[in-house]
C-alpha cells in the first residue's frame, strides 16, 4: 500500500483529499503546513508521494520541495497551485515536482494524477533496479562529453556547463535552441549521461526528417496489420527509451496534428501504438531541440502554445560559433586529435599560426559542425608537419583579408534583385549537394544544414529530383542521427 502525505493549510481541503485518497486504498497522513511536514520528516520513513499546496503561511510548498528533494530524492511530489499561476507551476517543475494541478481541481483529475505518478515511480524503480544514483557531473563533463564537441573555455560555454550541472539530475523537460551545427544533441547526451538515467537508453529522432505517418509509428510504435507493411508489432522510441531519455530534434518542424499527440504524451505519460487500443505507461525524460524561434511561431499560430510551455520548462540556448570565437583554437585542436587518431597519421603535430588565424577570423555559418568538417578535410590533405593555411577551404582562407561588409562584394552599377540572386544561389548549392551525395535528398539536406521538409519543398520548387527522378523519402537510419 502506497503511503501519501497531504500538506494543506485549509482544513476542509486537507480533510477532503485525505478522505478521497483513503477511499482509493492509500495510507494517507496529513500536515497543516509545510513547517509541520518538515517536522514529521524527522521521525517518519519517506512517503511514496507528497501532495502539497504551494502557497501556505510560513514555509511555502516550494521551500518544502527543496527539503524533500535533498532528504528523500525517491519521493514524488505533486504541487497544487492557484488557477492561472503557470509561472509558479513551471518553477515547481524546475525544482523537481513530478506534476502540478490547478485549483479548483476535479477530484477525478487528482486521482488520475496520483495513480500515474505512483505508476511511473514504480516503472523507474523496476527499470533502474533502485540504482538511480547521481554521478559526479563535472568529472563526466571533463571526461566523455566535455571533450566530445562540448569543448569550450568561453564564458558562454562555462555558463552552459554550470546550467547542465544544475538540471541534469532533475527530471525536468528541457528545450535546447540554437543554429544548426552548434551541438544541441551533444547537450542532450551530456544531460542524459550525467543524470540518474545515464545507464538507461538515450534515443534520438529528427522530427523534421520524417512524414507524419512514419514519425507517429517511430515514436509510438504500431501493431501488426495496422497499415500496409506492418507485418509485426513494433515498439516505438518512447517505449524503447523507457526509464531513459528521448531527444526530439527539430520539434518546430512537427505538424499541428503531431503536436497534439506529443502534448498528450507529455501530459498523460502514456503512449498508444498505431492500431492499438491499450495505453502503455512510459517514464521518459524529454529533451527537445530547435533552430527556429518557437515563441514567434506560437504568436504566428504555427506552434501550439500549450505544447511550447510543456517543452520549455528549462531553456538552454547554444551560442553560434561566431559568438564564442575564443573557443575556436581548443575546438580545432580537439578535432585535430580526433581525426589524427582515426586516420593514423603521425607526422602532423598541430596547426600553424597562419592557419589558426584564418580559422579564428572566419564567421562559420555552419558552426561547430562546419569547423569539424574543415579540420577533417585538412588532416586528409596536409602533407606537412602542421596544418597550413593552404589546406583550408577557399572560403576560410579568404576571411582574414576580407574588407568590411559594405566593400566585400561587387555590386553592379545598375543594382540587382537580391531575392532573385539568393534564390539562384540556393538552387545552385542544392544541385551541387545532390550531385555530391548521389541524389539522396536527406543527405543533401544535412550537408546544407537544412531540414528535410525545407529541402523537399525547394527541391520541388526548383525541379531538383532525387534518385530515379522522384522526391525521395528519408532513410530510416536518420532517425538516430546526431545533431
Amino acid at each position: 500500500m502506497s503511503r501519501l502525505l497531504v500538506v494543506e493549510d485549509e482544513k476542509s481541503m486537507r480533510d477532503l483529499l485525505a478522505l478521497m485518497l483513503g477511499k482509493e486504498g492509500y495510507n494517507v497522513d496529513v500536515a497543516e503546513s509545510a513547517t509541520a511536514a518538515c517536522e514529521m520528516f524527522e521521525n517518519c520513513n519517506p512517503w511514496d508521494l507528497i501532495i502539497s499546496d504551494i502557497s501556505m503561511p510560513g514555509m511555502s510548498g516550494l521551500e518544502m520541495l527543496e527539503v524533500v528533494r535533498e532528504r528523500f530524492p525517491q519521493t514524488a511530489v505533486i504541487i497544487m497551485t492557484a488557477f492561472g499561476s503557470k509561472e509558479t507551476a513551471i518553477e515547481a517543475l524546475n525544482a523537481g515536482a513530478s506534476y502540478y494541478v490547478e485549483k479548483p481541481f476535479d477530484l477525478d483529475e487528482v486521482k488520475t494524477v496520483v495513480r500515474k505518478t505512483l505508476d511511473l515511480k514504480r516503472v523507474v524503480n523496476e527499470n533502474a533496479g533502485l540504482k538511480l544514483q547521481n554521478r559526479d557531473l563535472k568529472a563526466e563533463l571533463h571526461g566523455r562529453y566535455t571533450f566530445d564537441g562540448l569543448v569550450g573555455r568561453s564564458q558562454k560555454m562555462k555558463s552552459i556547463f554550470e546550467l547542465i550541472e544544475r538540471v541534469a539530475t532533475t527530471g525536468s523537460t528541457i528545450m535546447v535552441s540554437g543554429e544548426s551545427g552548434t551541438g544541441k544533441e551533444l547537450i542532450a547526451r551530456a544531460i542524459h549521461y550525467n543524470s540518474g538515467r545515464g545507464d538507461l537508453p538515450f534515443v534520438s529522432i529528427n522530427c523534421g526528417a520524417l512524414p507524419d505517418e512514419l514519425l507517429e509509428s517511430e515514436l509510438f510504435g504500431h501493431r501488426k496489420g495496422s497499415f500496409t507493411g506492418a507485418v509485426s508489432n513494433k515498439k516505438g522510441l518512447f517505449e524503447v527509451a523507457n526509464g531513459g531519455t528521448i531527444f526530439l530534434d527539430e520539434i518546430g518542424e512537427t505538424t499541428p496534428a503531431m503536436q497534439i499527440k506529443l502534448l498528450r504524451v507529455l501530459q498523460e505519460r502514456t503512449i498508444r501504438p498505431v492500431g492499438g487500443t491499450e495505453e502503455i505507461p512510459v517514464d521518459v525524460r524529454v529533451v527537445t531541440a530547435t533552430n527556429q524561434d518557437l515563441e514567434q511561431m506560437v504568436q504566428d499560430r504555427q506552434f501550439r502554445e500549450d505544447l511550447f510551455y510543456r517543452i520549455n520548462v528549462i531553456a538552454i540556448r547554444m551560442p553560434a560559433l561566431r559568438e564564442k570565437a575564443e573557443d575556436i583554437p581548443s575546438l580545432a585542436e580537439h578535432f585535430l586529435e580526433k581525426y589524427l587518431a582515426l586516420v593514423g597519421k603521425t607526422n602532423l603535430r598541430g596547426i600553424s599560426p597562419q592557419a589558426l588565424e584564418q580559422l579564428e577570423a572566419y564567421h562559420w555559418p555552419g558552426n561547430v559542425r562546419q569547423l569539424e568538417n574543415v579540420i577533417e578535410r585538412a588532416v586528409a590533405l596536409e602533407t606537412a608537419d602542421e596544418i597550413q593555411a593552404e589546406s583550408l577551404p577557399a572560403e576560410v582562407r579568404g576571411s582574414v583579408d576580407a574588407s568590411p561588409a559594405d566593400e566585400s562584394v561587387t555590386l553592379p552599377p545598375s543594382g540587382l534583385d537580391l531575392e532573385v540572386y539568393l534564390e539562384e544561389l540556393r538552387q545552385r548549392y542544392m544541385q551541387t549537394s545532390m550531385k555530391r551525395v548521389g541524389g539522396v535528398q536527406t543527405r543533401a539536406a544535412e550537408l546544407l544544414g537544412m531540414t528535410f521538409r525545407s529541402f523537399r519543398y525547394f527541391a520541388k520548387k526548383y525541379r531538383i529530383s532525387g534518385k530515379d527522378g522522384e522526391v525521395e523519402e528519408p532513410d530510416t537510419e536518420l532517425v538516430s542521427g546526431q545533431k
